[in-house]
C-alpha cells in the first residue's frame, strides 16, 4: 500500500499488485465499504497475470477521512490523480455501486483517460432514488433513513445494511461479520456525505459520455439498485452489454461468487 495525494491534500490508499502484469484492471468499491470487498476477484485476476489496482475512496478504508469532497466530481478527480500517478497502460475500469457512479463521472469529466473497457457492477447510476423527472429507483425515504441513522447510530446502520440489503443469498455469520467490519472502517463523515451524494447526484450525462466497450453486471434480486436501473444504463451507453445474475442481490461480487467470477473473466476476454 502507498498513498497518492489529491488536489485538496487528501491521502488516498492505493494497492498495486503485480505491477508487471500483462494487462491492468482498476477496481472501485462502493458505499460504505473499501478495496477489501474484491478479495476473491483479486486472487483470480492475479492468477491470470493481471496487474490489479485497487484503492480506498476518500473517507473509506485506509484513505484519509477528509472533511469534504464527497461529490462525484471530486471523487472522479481523485481517481484521475491515481491514474496519473500509476500510469497504467490502457486499463479496464471496474466500479461497484457508488464506485460505478464515480467511474462513469470519470468517463465524462476526463474523457475516459486511459480506459479501454468499462465494467459496471450494480452501479448506482444515473440516480439512486427517483425524482420528479426520473421515475426509476426507490423513493428518497430509503436513503433518507440511511443518512439519519448514519448520523446517529452508524453501527446499527452497517449491521442492517450488511445483513438485510447487501445480499440475496444466504451466507454464514462469519462472512456477514467480515463485511460489517469492512463497512465500519469508513469514517462517519464519509458514510453520511456519500449517502447524500447518492441521493442528490444525477449521472444521466455520464452514461451518454461513455465511448468504450462496456459490460453491465447486475443482480436480479438487488434491493439497493433495482434492475430497472441496469436496463436504463444499457439503453443509454452505446453498445453496452448486460449480464443479469438472477439470484444475486446488490453484493453481486459475492452472492454467486463462482458464477460472477466466470462471467467477469469472459467479459475481460
Amino acid at each position: 500500500m502507498y498513498f497518492v495525494k489529491t488536489t485538496d491534500e487528501v491521502n488516498l490508499a492505493v494497492y498495486d499488485l503485480n505491477p508487471k502484469g500483462k494487462r491492468t484492471i482498476l477496481l472501485l468499491h462502493g458505499w460504505p465499504l473499501s478495496h477489501l470487498i474484491f478479495e476473491y476477484q483479486t486472487e483470480m485476476l492475479l492468477s491470470e497475470n493481471w496487474r490489479v489496482i485497487t484503492m480506498d475512496l476518500r473517507g473509506f478504508g485506509n484513505s484519509d477521512a477528509a472533511a469534504g469532497g464527497y461529490g462525484y466530481d471530486q471523487m472522479a478527480e481523485d481517481l484521475y490523480r491515481v491514474v496519473c500517478a500509476l500510469r497504467p497502460d490502457r486499463f479496464v475500469l471496474v466500479g461497484f455501486s457508488m464506485g460505478g457512479a464515480v467511474a462513469l463521472r470519470y468517463m465524462n469529466r476526463f474523457q475516459g483517460y486511459g480506459v479501454k473497457k468499462l465494467l459496471l457492477l450494480a452501479a448506482a447510476s444515473p440516480r439512486l432514488v427517483r425524482s420528479s423527472d426520473f421515475p426509476l429507483g426507490p423513493e428518497p425515504d430509503m436513503i433518507n433513513a440511511w443518512i439519519e441513522e448514519a448520523a446517529s447510530d452508524r453501527p446499527a446502520l452497517v449491521r442492517r445494511f450488511s445483513r438485510e440489503r447487501l445480499f440475496a443469498c444466504c451466507h454464514c455469520d462469519a462472512a456477514l461479520d467480515w463485511f460489517e467490519r469492512i463497512a465500519l472502517t469508513a469514517s462517519g463523515i464519509a458514510t453520511v456525505q456519500c449517502a447524500i451524494s447518492l441521493r442528490e447526484e444525477d449521472g444521466r450525462a455520464d452514461l451518454e459520455s461513455v465511448r468504450v466497450p462496456t459490460v453491465i453486471f447486475h443482480g436480479g434480486k438487488d434491493r439497493v439498485v433495482p434492475p430497472a436501473l441496469a436496463r436504463y444504463q444499457q439503453e443509454h451507453i452505446c453498445g453496452a452489454g448486460l449480464c443479469i445474475l438472477e439470484n444475486s442481490g446488490h453484493g453481486i461480487f459475492y452472492d454467486e461468487l463462482d458464477r460472477f467470477n466466470g462471467a467477469l473473466l469472459r467479459a475481460l476476454q
